[in-house]
């Protein structure tokens, strides 16, 4: 079975309702706070569980978070390549206004330390073909989609927080995954069109206006699941990672895509990040449901 292994950051989530983002030298009392699990990485890796994929997470840790592990455990994941470090846990201020849109502020503690012979033993592991995946809230990732391609496996990378610069100079990835204004910064960067940004695939996410995905010169439109968005924090992640289990499991890109599209629109109307991701047979039937099948 082809196995994910997620090179992606871990952290612990403080979520806080508000009316609205507080202005410079405002102040707000908070209407409710939880504290959960969160990190791009980790958010990933939760969906890629969900969706059907097998996925390995590689990453760190701080003092006293051993439940994440546990967490992590408890959804299927194999976590035998997140290192307990003495560098605190990153962590996320995570503010959700009233519409339902957020601001985050993170620190990233120990997902800035993953040591080198962490991420190559983990690598090692895999077998070719399995997928890399990144995104850009670790260290060490031009190296890592570096080695990944050099040990056989398919890469795929997620830049965010966005950096041009980054993308630019990663030549050779199997799947791109950004959003509309990221994709135009980057053909901005390279000097081409969108389409001809050149990555095996790319998808550009649209938000309430679907995806569109551009491969061996053709472009397949993707149209979105009319919700009430409650909390957008984990939608692109849970998009992610249903999409990129599809792909891992050679699932049709339309059926994939439509999926992955259904979890992201179920994750909008719940509040938080990994809480949020929906089970596969909730997609699922989204999915069946909105396309008459």
């Amino acid at each position: 079975m082809t196995t994910v292994y997620n090179i992606g950051s871990i952290n612990i989530d403080h979520r806080y309702a508000l009316e609205h983002f507080p202005a410079p030298g405002e102040t707000l009392a908070a209407s409710a706070y939880t504290r959960s699990l969160g990190g791009k990485g980790c958010n990933q890796s939760v969906a890629l569980a969900r969706a059907g994929a097998h996925v390995a997470h590689v990453g760190a840790i701080g003092p006293g978070d051993e439940w994440i592990e546990d967490t992590l455990r408890a959804e299927g994941i194999d976590t035998r390549h997140v290192a307990r470090i003495a560098t605190e846990t990153g962590h996320a201020i995570v503010m959700v206004e009233r519409s339902g849109e957020n601001s985050i502020l993170i620190h990233p503690g120990a997902n800035r330390a993953l040591s080198a012979e962490q991420v190559e033993s983990a690598l090692r592991s895999a077998s070719p073909g399995d997928w890399a995946l990144c995104q850009c809230e670790t260290n060490r990732v031009g190296e890592t989609l570096s080695l990944a391609r050099e040990l056989g496996l398919r890469t795929a990378f997620n830049p965010a927080p966005f950096s041009a610069a980054v993308v630019a100079d990663l030549p050779g990835l199997d799947l791109l995954v950004v959003n509309a204004l990221e994709a135009d910064s980057l053909a901005c960067a390279l000097g081409c069109a969108v389409e001809a940004i050149p990555v095996a695939m790319l998808v550009v996410t649209r938000g309430g206006d679907g995806c569109s995905t551009y491969r061996d010169g053709q472009r397949l439109d993707v149209p979105a699941f009319p919700v009430v968005a409650t909390d957008t924090t984990c939608a692109g992640d849970t998009f992610i990672g249903y999409a990129l289990a599809g792909l891992a499991a050679g699932a049709d890109l339309a059926a994939t895509l439509r999926l992955a599209s259904a979890a992201a629109a179920i994750c909008v109307t719940r509040p938080g990040a990994v809480d949020a991701i929906p089970a596969r047979a909730e997609a699922v039937r989204l999915a069946a449901g909105a396309s008459g099948t």
